[in-house]
């Protein structure tokens, strides 16, 4: 139904045009623009996180994954590999500690679908390290190796994958498309259509963790209260 009313609103506005493409997405979370471009989706007999969550996986490895009911993870043996005690971190069996971003140089790709580097400003804390180097070690352990063994064969074989990864600081190519045929179809769900954002001062286990933003939280939260009376 979104999409229907998306692609009539972007037809009649005129929107998108051979010269200039108008409409992007919000995303909910960081990093979903690249991990849409790397194709991270359930693939064939795939399961989605609402799947994943309905208890029937023995094994669960949750990477930096906070904003999820882990009370339906009760089941499941739970990995964690994260850089902050919350909320993944409390329902787990196991917990690797991984670097945060500003411990790591990485490929970031923005809302536009620009890609950047972030460089390293601080080393990781005590024995944490890398999340590419994790799950290096753990494809190791399991007997199915990775074929990578740095961070530069890593981002070799992602370009390699994914050229557009290689265009550091670019600006997308603006490609019309019909908005007709957006979305697909299939059964509307009976779920509330409502912002998965709550506090915009605690969005991620960084924020969590800040004196500073939890005092913006609870200095906001007097002000909501009056506007919903």
């Amino acid at each position: 139904m979104l999409n229907l009313i998306a692609s009539e609103v972007l037809s009649a506005y005129d929107v998108v045009r051979a010269d200039w493409n108008g409409f992007n997405i919000v995303q909910q979370a960081a990093s979903r623009v690249g991990g849409l471009d790397i194709g991270f989706v359930p693939q064939s007999n795939g399961l989605d996180t609402e799947a994943m969550l309905s208890g029937g996986l023995a094994v669960v490895v949750l990477l930096g994954a906070d904003e999820i009911d882990t009370s339906k993870l009760k089941n499941s043996f739970v990995i964690y590999i994260g850089h902050h005690g919350d909320a993944g971190a409390a329902s787990a069996d196991v917990i690797l500690p991984s670097a945060a971003y500003t411990e790591k140089s990485g490929i970031y790709v923005n809302l536009e679908g620009r890609v950047q580097i972030a460089e390293r400003a601080v080393f990781p804390k005590g024995e944490a390290k890398e999340d590419w180097a994790i799950m290096r070690a753990l494809s190791e352990v399991i007997g199915k190796t990775l074929p990578y063994d740095s961070q530069s064969d890593l981002r070799a074989k992602l370009i390699n994958d994914h050229p557009t990864f290689g265009r550091i600081d670019v600006k997308p190519s603006q490609k019309s498309f019909d908005v007709k045929t957006l979305g697909a179809k299939g059964e509307v769900s009976d779920r509330v259509f409502a912002s998965n954002i709550k506090d915009f001062y605690l969005t991620n286990p960084i924020a969590r963790a800040s004196v500073a933003m939890a005092e913006c939280s609870a200095a906001r939260a007097p002000k909501l209260s009056v506007a919903a009376e």
